[in-house]
């Protein structure tokens, strides 16, 4: 099963005292490029958040938002610098006395002055906020995999759509393809007609030998049978458990090649049509699949 890489999750967790909200958003990318946002003094979460990332998935830009809300005593406690606030205090008062105001400085304002009174810095401990944080992570990247399968799943009926009007591109492409030696021999009639004007016997197994030769050259049927493994490849890796994103964009560079050398061997202009068509649907297969994980 094939899987998007863009899905949207959020969940929240309590355990005691720590409440968590893990919010998940996820973008194409051609690799697994994490970017986890959470408040600094939670800093300690970042490298298990990006672990259990990387365990889940394969591929795409994942941003997670994390908050936290710890009510325990010891999270909100804080710190005054006195040194500070007696600076900011002598300051205050050289400028009353200079200026002779009357104006008085409240501890309200004091305690506004950024640095005098500010939370403590302390690391937190990673089980205690693992305990709301893992669980809520856990269910959130469930959350956004089940989004990207469903996704998937549409992702795979257009996928299917355009492999199945690739292989009847190639039927139709062989069918044109068994009719180039006769198409070749009677260029090649054509052709000494009008130079020879009638006035030179042809020699019929000649005429047909090169005929041979040239149909020789342009012969496809490697790249037919090729190109044909490829689409059955193709459907193979989508039924497959494994992330599939890259397997089909290789997939795809082969089949453009197969589709590049059948057009250069080739001078029919109907097969030349067909195979601007099987290049463009080609195309159409690349565009989905860079949305696939």
């Amino acid at each position: 099963m094939i899987k998007s890489m863009t899905g949207y999750a959020v969940c929240e967790k309590t355990a005691g005292e720590i409440t968590a909200v893990v919010e998940i958003r996820s973008y194409n990318s051609r690799y697994l490029d994490p970017v986890v946002r959470l408040a600094h003094q939670y800093a300690v979460l970042e490298e298990p958040v990006r672990k259990q990332l990387a365990r889940r998935l394969a591929r795409g830009r994942v941003e997670v938002r994390i908050q936290i809300q710890d009510r325990r005593e010891t999270a909100n406690a804080f710190e005054v610098d006195l040194t500070r606030a007696r600076s900011y205090l002598w300051a205050a008062d050289t400028i009353k006395k200079a200026l002779k105001l009357e104006t008085e400085i409240s501890l309200d304002h004091l305690a506004s002055v950024n640095g005098v009174i500010q939370p403590v810095d302390r690391p937190q401990e990673l089980e205690v906020l693992w305990t709301a944080v893992g669980p809520c992570l856990d269910q959130a990247l469930e959350q956004l995999e089940q989004m990207r399968q469903k996704e998937g799943l549409f992702l795979e009926k257009d996928l299917e759509a355009h492999l199945a009007q690739l292989s009847g591109l190639l039927e139709k492409i062989g069918t044109q393809a068994d009719n180039l030696p006769q198409l070749y021999r009677q260029r090649l009639l054509e052709r000494i007609e009008v130079l020879c004007a009638g006035q030179v016997e042809l020699d019929q197994n000649r005429i047909a030998q090169e005929a041979a030769i040239l149909a020789d050259r342009s012969d496809i049927s490697e790249e037919l049978v090729r190109a044909a493994s490829h689409i059955q490849q193709f459907r193979q890796i989508m039924g497959g458990k494994e992330p599939a994103g890259r397997k089909l964009n290789f997939l795809l560079q082969e089949l453009n090649r197969e589709f590049n050398t059948m057009g250069s061997k080739l001078g029919k202009a109907e097969v030349a049509h067909l195979v601007v068509e099987g290049k463009a649907e080609i195309e159409k297969l690349r565009e989905q699949v860079q949305n696939i994980e």
